[in-house]
């Protein structure tokens, strides 16, 4: 069943399908750009759905009339002192972390254009279906900027180190398709075809263990990449979710031949 919550002047739209949460990008006649509003409400919506909402399991965000998000909204960056633009800069930062490290999977679902912060947050999301037609681009340097949102950390993450950046130095537009080939993306899908195949990925998620699913998502944010560090990492963890209600739950479904029913306990 589907389910709808806004207003007539909201910036994110929420409707859940199941067990996944659409959170839609709506700005329409600024191609859904990051405003200051829009950077709130998703705050918000997103901190909900991720620590309040039981029956969210997984999230999808895209954006409204074919678009993702066009960067940040140039109209709000007049006349800004230096106080006040550290201000401003950090609620997206708040946002990228809510998003890479919350306990709740997100997809991107991305059409038309991905620029600047809209190139940030989809790198910020666990998994990215593009459309092939989409326009990507790490525009900051175009517009006197460094990369924000959180780009520095999840741009090399996914594409690496070297051609993070080219992407950045060069501001250069790339389509769906080179996403795809460059690993920026996960999966590439005709043009309109994005949220569909976004909400098949996001179902899948909201089949798995919760529990396991968020510390998964804490670890590969907080960094095991040392030796050292993988090694402590699961000797604290495996045992605590060997003793959860989920895996023994999936012991049970396995032995009895069912699918297991997660609570995330």
């Amino acid at each position: 069943m589907n389910e709808e919550s806004h207003k007539p002047d909201d910036m994110v739209l929420l409707r859940a399908e199941g067990r996944v949460s659409i959170v839609t990008l709506n700005y329409p006649r600024r191609r859904n750009a990051f405003c200051l509003a829009m950077r709130q409400q998703l705050y918000d919506r997103l901190h909900h759905l991720m620590h309040y909402e039981d029956r969210c399991r997984s999230i999808v965000l895209t954006g409204v009339e074919q678009n993702f998000c066009a960067g940040g909204d140039i109209s709000e960056m007049q006349d800004r002192t230096t106080l006040g633009a550290r201000l401003h800069s950090r609620l997206p930062l708040e946002v990228f972390k809510l998003m890479v490290s919350g306990p709740k999977p997100i997809v991107a679902a991305v059409e038309g254009v991905a620029m600047g912060a809209g190139l940030s947050l989809s790198a910020a999301c666990d998994y990215i279906v593009t459309s092939k037609t989409a326009r990507y681009c790490c525009a900051f340097g175009k517009v006197g900027l460094l990369p924000d949102t959180g780009l520095f950390w999840s741009l090399p993450q996914r594409v690496g180190g070297g051609k993070a950046r080219e992407l950045m130095l060069s501001s250069r537009v790339f389509d769906g398709q080179e996403a795809l080939e460059l690993g920026f993306a996960n999966e590439a899908a005709d043009p309109d075809k994005a949220l569909p195949a976004a909400l098949k990925v996001a179902e899948c998620y909201a089949e798995m263990a919760p529990l396991a699913l968020a510390h998964l998502k804490s670890t590969l944010a907080t960094g095991v990449d040392t030796f050292d560090s993988a090694i402590e990492t699961e000797i604290n963890l495996q045992p605590l979710l060997r003793n959860s209600q989920d895996h023994q739950e999936a012991v049970a479904a396995f032995l009895e031949k069912r699918k297991p029913v997660f609570v995330g306990n």
